[in-house]
């Protein structure tokens, strides 16, 4: 300061003058010091912020800016996708490739597009699902031209997907026998139903209720007639085949429906099914406990305009079996 003074003073400058150069160089350097501050305190934000920003020129097809998190994320040098955009491309999941590119074009003619979502691989080989937000942004000051550069936002969401899957799995799943629940059953039932009536294919629906659960409850306890439900459940599962479909609709009742299936084969698959639930290998307090399910057989027919009309003939079927003495199967 004493340097910049004495050079004033030789320059013949007045005090008055000196003093006020001396201010302004000391407001310059403030400001420098202001405007170093805030890129410090900027890049200091960038490197913790768990989000990616970047910045691509379409036309010139070029990274102009990758923010650091790129690294974390995407497990990927940032050097790399800024000397080659294909470096990006080669990230994407290839399933999600197409997607990803025809969402981005869709930038240029909306301005922005905000839910993009696909999936990445990272460097490590890890598979990780991205939201990647795009936006036109103005090029002023970069010297290209206008509506060429496209900025996004990637944040990684993998955590939310996978609690998405759960609830969905959820929302499908009878929990206690991981069979399909009622609702989820139903539905399907109701595609298969629509599908064989417009191409009359066959199709057949079993009903099965399990006799005396109620004895079995009050003779050992709930905890075996949770265990027989889960074990009768196993046993639908293993009778199924490729298309077939299972689930839990009521308490102690379980249903399949067998699409492409013939009223014979499904009298097979029926049977199939009694007899493997015999067999089921459940001893209590040293005494073995016979397991036996009363079912009710349908195959469409011409006259089951809707699903209800199928579903009601089978539970006919089925009450009909248990009136006759249980562990039987009634088709009808």
């Amino acid at each position: 300061m004493q340097a910049i003074q004495n050079s004033r003073l030789d320059a013949g400058l007045l005090p008055e003058e000196q003093a006020e150069t001396l201010l302004a160089l000391i407001h310059a350097r403030s400001e420098v010091e202001r405007l170093g501050e805030r890129e410090r305190l900027f890049s200091n934000l960038l490197d913790n912020l768990n989000v990616v920003l970047w910045a691509l020129d379409w036309k010139g097809q070029r990274m102009i800016y990758i923010s650091p998190a790129y690294e974390r994320i995407f497990g990927r040098s940032v050097a790399l996708l800024l000397a080659n955009y294909s470096e990006w491309r080669n990230c994407i999941y290839p399933d999600d490739l197409e997607y990803a590119q025809r969402s981005l074009l869709a930038v240029l003619e909306r301005g922005a597009v905000e839910n993009r979502e696909y999936r990445i691989i990272r460097g490590d080989g890890q598979l990780r699902w991205i939201s990647d937000k795009c936006f036109i942004a103005r090029s002023a000051g970069l010297e290209l031209e206008p509506g060429s550069i496209i900025v996004g936002i990637v944040e990684d969401i993998t955590d939310r997907k996978q609690h998405e899957s759960e609830l969905q799995r959820l929302a499908h799943i009878d929990e206690f026998t991981q069979g399909g629940n009622r609702w989820h059953f139903l539905e399907r039932a109701q595609r298969e139903f629509d599908h064989a009536r417009q191409y009359a294919t066959p199709l057949a629906f079993l009903l099965l209720d399990v006799d005396d659960l109620k004895r079995i409850s009050d003779a050992f306890g709930h905890a075996v007639c949770d265990e027989v439900l889960r074990m009768v459940a196993q046993c639908c599962r293993s009778v199924l085949r490729r298309g077939d479909h299972f689930g839990r609709i009521g308490h102690e009742e379980f249903a399949l429906m067998l699409p492409g299936c013939s009223p014979e084969l499904a009298a097979q698959i029926a049977m199939r099914l009694q007899v493997e639930i015999q067999r089921l290998p459940l001893r209590i307090r040293e005494q073995s406990c016979e397991v036996t399910i009363s079912l009710g057989l349908a195959a469409l027919c011409a006259d089951d305009s809707c699903l209800s009309s199928l579903i009601a003939r089978a539970d006919s079927a089925m009450q009909q079996a248990r009136q006759a003495g249980n562990n039987r199967i009634i088709t009808t």
